[in-house]
């Protein structure tokens, strides 16, 4: 039997260097393209309570898969210092990922935390969650309370065959749609619903998913199946372009091109032009949107990577126990961000095959967070 060697908390980083000039942060460091440090996404667990297809396949992550332990983990305490820095340096947005973040014990501790940091300009961080809905209902209320603005929730299908197909542990969408409602009338919203399109398996329920969503408050985003990582078998002819999603919906409901909200949207916007709302498309096959990202990701086990398709992280949390000061910590990040260079989805377009057979050495979605 061939053994499967799936790289998750690679054993390739390397650890971030301090530089001797502990200059104070400006709020506007900038990489080798001259792009912001804007956004942070957080993995607080790599754990996950579903299966899906396309980020952690059953036959690679099965019963006796060994997560990390407990004491890996960033304390929230750690991710929160963490956090301070990245704000520091012009952080306006911080989301909370996994695997399913609602796993992680006491999260909404974390999230008062966060909460209570500003960006450079004095305002309210925008505080977000992407969850796959199946823990939301029951805890929708208690995230806004603790400080969460917004969640994105994935589902994959509204038809119940399909996703029970897709996530892989039989869940239901009544239980996901569930979670939604929940999440409004909780009042964190705009609600944006991801639908990951995989040829073959859910293109299908393109058009219902937009029936379903068009003319309610919610904002339905379709995702190009992505090369993340190497559990996932990705293979381009499994992609379905967004340009052909936006053609299919566009033929049976009118949509009208809209400007992104701001620079570096990963989504791009489409209106219904009878103002039934709008939907996106992130299109990081087909489309690439390197030269306007401005996202670093910190997994849960600390290790800072500054591109999705990362084959090294940085190992930030051994600066943190090893006793550095928040100078030090803040030098760091921002000289890592300083000779930052990726541009991963724009070199794949140009060479789609070449860099697929890269693939294994990619870090996984599950680990480092969408």
């Amino acid at each position: 039997m061939t053994e499967k060697i799936i790289i998750l908390s690679d054993g390739r980083s390397k650890p971030l260097t301090i530089p001797a000039d502990l200059a104070p942060p400006t709020g506007e460091v900038r990489d080798r393209l001259a792009r912001p440090l804007r956004d942070l996404r957080i993995s607080i667990t790599d754990r996950c309570n579903f299966r899906c297809v396309y980020c952690m396949p059953k036959e690679v992550f099965d019963k006796d898969y060994q997560y990390l332990p407990h004491s890996s983990l960033l304390t929230f305490e750690e991710i929160a210092r963490v956090a301070r820095q990245f704000v520091a340096h012009g952080v306006e947005k911080i989301r909370l990922t996994g695997g399913e973040p609602l796993l992680r014990k006491n999260i909404e501790r974390l999230i008062e935390m966060l909460a209570q940091l500003t960006t450079v300009d004095g305002k309210p961080l925008d505080l977000t969650l992407t969850t796959n809905g199946s823990l939301l209902a029951r805890k929708a209320k208690a995230l806004k309370e603790a400080g969460l603005q917004r969640v994105t929730v994935s589902l994959d299908a509204l038809d119940d065959a399909t996703f029970r197909a897709m996530n892989d542990v039989d869940f239901a969408v009544a239980d996901v749609l569930e979670g939604i409602e929940a999440a409004y009338d909780a009042g964190l919203g705009p609600i944006k619903v991801n639908m990951v399109v995989k040829a073959g398996m859910n293109e299908q329920e393109i058009l219902p998913m937009a029936r379903h969503f068009r003319n309610t408050p919610h904002i339905l985003r379709f995702i190009e199946f992505m090369d993340v990582g190497a559990s996932n078998g990705w293979n381009m002819k499994d992609v379905i372009p967004s340009a052909e999603i936006v053609r299919r919906i566009g033929a049976e409901m009118p949509l009208a091109a809209i400007d992104p909200n701001y620079t570096g949207e990963t989504a791009a916007r489409w209106r219904y032009t009878d103002g039934g709302g709008e939907i996106g498309v992130i299109s990081s096959v087909t489309q690439a949107f390197c030269r306007d990202c401005t996202r670093a990701r910190l997994s849960t086990e600390g290790k800072l990577y500054t591109c999705l398709f990362a084959t090294q992280g940085h190992d930030l949390r051994a600066l943190l126990r090893e006793g550095h000061s928040d100078a030090e910590l803040s030098a760091a990040i921002g000289e890592l961000w300083r000779v930052r260079g990726d541009r991963y989805s724009e070199l794949r377009t140009i060479n789609t095959d070449g860099l697929a057979r890269t693939a294994a050495r990619k870090v996984e979605m599950s680990y480092i967070g969408g």
